[in-house]
């Protein structure tokens, strides 16, 4: 079984990453690019044998406290696989 995390800035929080980028856009020839924030994913792979209950419960505890920063980030989890 596999999930995939993706976190990003909370809209509140400034992502200068994301601006530079909206930037560069904009210089490149694509004025209508309104916004940009820039976020990171993690793909996690579950051992064999794992149930799909228990990897979506893990995943969760993992995603909010190790891999997401709640104060600043957002996190969206996905079961990418339940093979």
């Amino acid at each position: 079984m596999k999930a995939r995390v993706f976190v990003s800035f909370k809209t509140t929080v400034l992502d200068p990453q994301g601006q530079t980028v909206c930037s560069a856009l904009h210089s490149l020839g694509y004025p209508a690019v309104a916004d940009v924030r820039q976020g990171k994913y993690f793909d996690i792979a579950f051992a064999d044998g794992i149930t799909a209950e228990q990897a979506r419960k893990d995943i969760e505890v993992i995603a909010q406290e190790v891999l997401a920063n709640p104060v600043i980030e957002d996190y969206r989890v996905e079961i990418v696989d339940e093979a």
